[in-house]
């Protein structure tokens, strides 16, 4: 093996820029977001963005922890690091504090821990571990199984927490699963399961089951020489039956009431301009108000007098969308697809199964992230409060999201030490 000589040997530079650039355009429209004329300091620490300098200096210590750690301890210890979050989404259960209706939070004085965050990089090095294991084959039954459960395991254990946002972000491991040999079909068939319940939520569920019911008769007559094929279309119209009777259930028993109310505001079924349709409607004044070149840096009305709420965390993109308009919000759209396209370059350049495995999850949790967060605050996604990657004000999101990227960027780094 090669000696490393120095820290910062073999580090993937365009990607930390990258990490960097975001970091600092995120402080600066947090800065922006929630400015205060009687603190004007950006370095004032009894404001949220002096609190996020402080987030942002401690994040960069991890980070350089994260890259003085042997190459080889994350695969090692992976499946350790990640029954230790687990250990720390029960406590907060047993111990932590509500914020806004979810318990998910480590609070001691004015400082708090989401272990849901850190959870996300832990589910993708345990998922790695496995799906690297030297002799396992991804198709046997059992090796799903197994993969499934890491993921579901703290996907409930935050839905205990009535988290239901941070618990969607697990359903992102499902790309990972596809590019180590989950077939296209099951992907094919989630998406299909998600319009369906889309559908189910807008349509009369009897005119629904007619409508399936007609187009698998149709499919069947085609297949009538073929026994297979006709189980096979039954099984899927029964499914899907099934599928449409449950989403009463999982619409008021798994969704809490101010989710549901979005839900319906963003399918058109409720128009509540003052209530749950609120943060969107405001979210689209703000962006739109800001044009092609929008309205100069501090100089956002909306964003000024607090017309957004969550305008520095969950919609941190109307400020800048407001501020710095259509060709700001272009900018950080391109730095998040630059950063996403070059965690793939690197994913595919390793040879370590490990690291690739793991690249693919830390891609896929900033897609979901960086989709989702933006979609909400145009109304192409209902508003399910995760923050954007790297930018969104919180020192629990920063930290979880710089461990992620620099234990990538460490394992990358850790393959040229090695002789070919």
């Amino acid at each position: 093996m090669r000696q490393q000589t120095s820290l910062f040997q073999n580090m993937d530079w365009f990607t930390v820029s990258l990490y960097f650039v975001l970091v600092i355009l995120g402080w600066l429209n947090i800065y922006a977001a929630v400015y205060n004329e009687e603190h004007q300091s950006i370095f004032d620490v009894t404001q949220s963005y002096g609190k996020q300098l402080l987030w942002i200096i401690t994040a960069l210590v991890l980070a350089i922890a994260v890259m003085i750690a042997d190459g080889k301890f994350f695969e090692t210890f992976g499946f350790i690091i990640y029954i230790a979050i687990l250990l720390l989404l029960i406590s907060v259960l047993l111990a932590g504090t509500t914020v806004s209706g979810s318990k998910s939070w480590f609070e001691i004085g004015s400082f708090r821990l989401q272990p849901a965050e850190f959870a996300k990089f832990a589910t993708a090095m345990a998922l790695a571990k496995l799906l690297s294991t030297p002799g396992l084959n991804f198709k046997d039954l059992k090796t799903k199984i197994i993969a499934v459960s890491i993921i579901a395991v703290p996907v409930g254990l935050i839905l205990l927490q009535n988290d239901t946002g941070s618990a969607l972000v697990y359903t992102s491991f499902v790309f990972v699963l596809y590019r180590e040999g989950l077939s296209q079909n099951v992907l094919i068939l989630g998406f299909l399961a998600a319009l369906l319940f889309v559908f189910a939520l807008m349509v009369d569920k009897i005119v629904l089951i007619v409508i399936i019911a007609s187009i698998a008769g149709l499919f069947m007559v085609t297949q009538r020489k073929n026994k297979k094929g006709m189980l096979v279309i039954f099984l899927f119209a029964a499914i899907s039956s099934s599928l449409v009777f449950s989403v009463d259930y999982v619409y008021q028993e798994v969704l809490q009431e101010h989710q549901k109310k979005r839900i319906d505001v963003l399918l058109g079924k409720e128009t509540d301009l003052k209530g749950a349709g609120y943060n969107l409607n405001q979210s689209l004044i703000a962006i739109g108000s800001g044009g092609f070149a929008g309205k100069g840096y501090l100089q956002g009305t909306q964003t000024k007098y607090d017309f957004v709420p969550e305008q520095s965390t969950d919609f941190i993109f109307c400020t800048v969308g407001e501020e710095w308009g259509f060709i700001g919000t272009s900018v950080v759209i391109i730095l998040f697809v630059t950063l996403m396209l070059r965690i793939l370059f690197i994913a595919e350049r390793q040879k370590s199964n490990f690291t690739r495995i793991y690249a693919y999850g830390v891609a896929s949790i900033i897609f979901f992230h960086f989709m989702v967060n933006i979609g909400m605050t145009i109304g192409l996604a209902p508003v399910i409060g995760i923050p954007l990657p790297f930018f969104s004000y919180g020192g629990s999101s920063l930290w979880a999201f710089t461990i992620l990227l620099f234990i990538l960027i460490k394992l990358d780094a850790y393959r040229m030490q090695i002789l070919r």
